[in-house]
């Protein structure tokens, strides 16, 4: 009889959530977690001189930034939020093209999906607690054909350890209603014992990588380290989803020429000659104000 697929590796366990060390590409597994938890994990799925390239990138990027208008959008004190264009983050077609990476994209989203959106958050030493929130309100995908139909994805730089401000999670939350808040994205405050009776602390090393919807209620905490945390995003969309709209990825026709096959057609952005800053788009005012202000 043939083995499962994801009979063929163990499993360890990151953040109370069990996923599979190695590269197991059930679409069950992945199409559980992502509808149930909200959230998947891949530990050790890239070298640590990869990562070690993308953080000198990263590091760049950040400088040049804040010298552009709009280029590091604060997320709360001492915590930024940078978009950039994927040809300027060294390694990043390797992180893309992986096996993992385009199994979840693919049992997910379907067929269709595209990269919309490149960047990185850094909380630094100092960064304080977030409200609990979403990245975006639910859309009708979601509130009425309970779909997900776009995905996050986290790709740590660091170990990250207690004190350094680990992202945390409220499993399952993705579906939740929260009528209260306009703009959809930030629960009242008396929703937040039920985020804290669930919340898991997602204590990322470096070379892994998670997946998970943006809708899943989640925070940063607090930085009380002195040691910044980066962390490489990447936002990819199903056809139903718009979320391009709110960002400008850019990318050179050389950098489009020498894709992969696998993530050929797979960016929803401008051809430009020269890459500039990005103007971003995505502010988060909820971060920034008092989190009963109705965001």
């Amino acid at each position: 009889m043939k083995e499962r697929m994801s009979d063929l590796y163990d499993k360890s366990e990151v953040g109370g959530i069990f996923v599979h060390a190695h590269q197991a590409h059930e679409v069950s597994d992945i199409m559980a977690g992502i509808y149930g938890d909200g959230i998947i994990a891949l530990p050790n799925a890239y070298q640590p001189q990869l990562i070690d390239r993308i953080r000198a990138s990263i590091d760049s990027l950040f400088a040049k930034a804040r010298e552009t208008p709009d280029g590091a959008l604060p997320r709360g004190p001492h915590r930024y939020y940078v978009e950039v264009a994927p040809e300027s983050i060294d390694g990043f077609t390797e992180i893309a093209s992986h096996p993992w990476f385009l199994a979840v994209c693919d049992a997910v989203l379907g067929p269709s999906w595209s990269i919309v959106e490149v960047g990185f958050d850094i909380p630094f030493p100092g960064a304080t607690l977030q409200p609990w929130h979403r990245d975006f309100a639910a859309p009708d995908a979601t509130i009425e054909g309970r779909q997900i139909n776009s995905l996050a994805f986290n790709l740590t730089t660091v170990d990250t350890t207690p004190d350094m401000g680990p992202f945390e999670i409220a499993p399952g939350t993705q579906w939740d209603m929260i009528p209260e808040c306009p703009r959809g994205m930030f629960p009242d405050p008396a929703r937040w014992p039920r985020y804290e009776a669930r919340k898991v602390a997602k204590l990322a090393q470096k070379g892994s990588i998670s997946a998970r919807s943006a809708l899943t209620v989640h925070r940063g905490t607090a930085n009380v380290s002195d040691t910044a945390r980066p962390v490489l995003v990447i936002g990819v969309d199903g056809p139903s989803a718009h979320n391009s709209a709110h960002h400008d990825l850019q990318m050179t026709q050389a950098f489009v020429e020498a894709l992969p096959p696998v993530l050929a057609h797979r960016f929803t952005g401008r051809i430009v000659e020269q890459i500039s800053g990005v103007r971003q788009n995505h502010v988060i005012e909820g971060l920034l104000a008092p989190a009963s202000s109705g965001y």
